[in-house]
């Protein structure tokens, strides 16, 4: 075979050759797993060895193909984390989503108002910790754990989502210039975010609060009631009468002033409520009786009984309309 020959053997082998590299690197997309797997890239794992661990998961079908992917991207590294593969891909794009960091992350929401208790439910749910785990730390934490939607590895321990919440209400807190009382201010808004349903509402309800704490009259705020009943493992959906008579430091009915801290985690709303309540001469709320969570709100006690009243007739209405029979229970609102 002649020099020339040869020479253009070679130059078909390499093409083919590369043709083939090309096709296996950026055109099949293979998957040799039958569910999603997770793949954990250490910090600093060479490129050839992460291509055995995605070989050995079936996300590519030899390692050197994603070595093979990286070439014409030098300068583009992988990134340590974990990341999640749920269906057949080329080497060229795990490749990318590596080097782009799209590691696997859970989302997660804590709703405004959620209390200790609600969010240990959330986090266990999302799969992270036992909620007996993070139920404690979230105790300790009650009122700094800010409303969000939060993304975490699934690894993520108790203490770091803890963290992660308290950095987040850190940041919103400076932003409102860090300068009050800072439990007071919490604990405050925390009744603010457990009695409004309208955001119009939030400022006015501060006030009544505001004012009560000023001339030294109790609170008689239903959710703290609520919310010493779960402290005691004794909550039962609705709050009874045995609840408002019971002696324990969070209820306001018994104790004059604002319970020893937060009874649920407060949002920004909340917050700028509690720290400019609104200048009123009300004392008193209730539900109004349409449902519509608007509130009524009095100056006078003889003003907010026919209010209460008002309430009750409406409630009794509304039960007897979808054959509900009566129920005990509080009235809702400050009395």
């Amino acid at each position: 075979m002649g020099v020339k020959r040869l020479l253009v053997f070679a130059v078909l082998l390499l093409l083919a050759g590369a043709g083939a590299l090309h096709y296996f690197v950026r055109m099949e997309r293979f998957a040799a797993f039958n569910q999603p797997v997770f793949i954990d890239i250490p910090r600093g794992t060479p490129t050839i060895e992460i291509g055995r661990l995605l070989e050995e998961a079936g996300v590519v079908r030899h390692a050197a193909l994603f070595a093979a992917a990286r070439l014409p991207n030098p300068r583009m590294y992988p990134q340590a984390g974990e990341y999640r593969f749920a269906e057949a891909a080329t080497p060229h794009e795990v490749y990318l989503r590596i080097a782009r960091g799209d590691v696997y992350l859970v989302e997660m929401v804590i709703p405004e108002g959620a209390d200790a208790f609600d969010v240990a439910a959330i986090v266990a749910r999302a799969g992270f910790v036992r909620e007996e785990e993070i139920l404690r730390l979230a105790l300790e934490n009650e009122g700094y754990l800010f409303p969000s939607t939060y993304r975490f590895p699934r690894r993520t321990s108790a203490a770091e989502a803890v963290a992660a919440m308290r950095r987040q209400f850190d940041k919103v807190w400076r932003q409102f210039g860090g300068n009050a009382a800072l439990r007071e201010t919490v604990t405050l808004a925390s009744l603010v975010e457990k009695e409004a349903v309208l955001a119009e509402e939030r400022g006015r309800i501060a006030g009544v609060f505001a004012n009560r704490l000023r001339i030294g009259m109790k609170l008689q705020c239903d959710p703290t009631v609520a919310y010493a009943a779960r402290l005691e493992g004794r909550w039962r959906g609705t709050i009874y009468r045995s609840d408002l008579d019971r002696a324990h430091p969070y209820n306001t009915y018994q104790v004059a002033g604002l319970p020893p801290g937060p009874i649920a985690n407060p949002g920004r709303a909340s917050l700028e409520a509690a720290l400019r309540p609104m200048q009123t001469e009300d004392l008193y709320f209730v539900a109004a009786p349409d449902g519509s969570g608007a509130h009524i709100f009095s100056k006078d006690y003889g003003a907010h009984e026919r209010a209460v009243a008002e309430y009750r007739r409406g409630r009794q209405n509304q039960q007897e309309r979808n054959g509900a029979g009566g129920r005990g229970g509080a009235a809702g609102g400050t009395r």
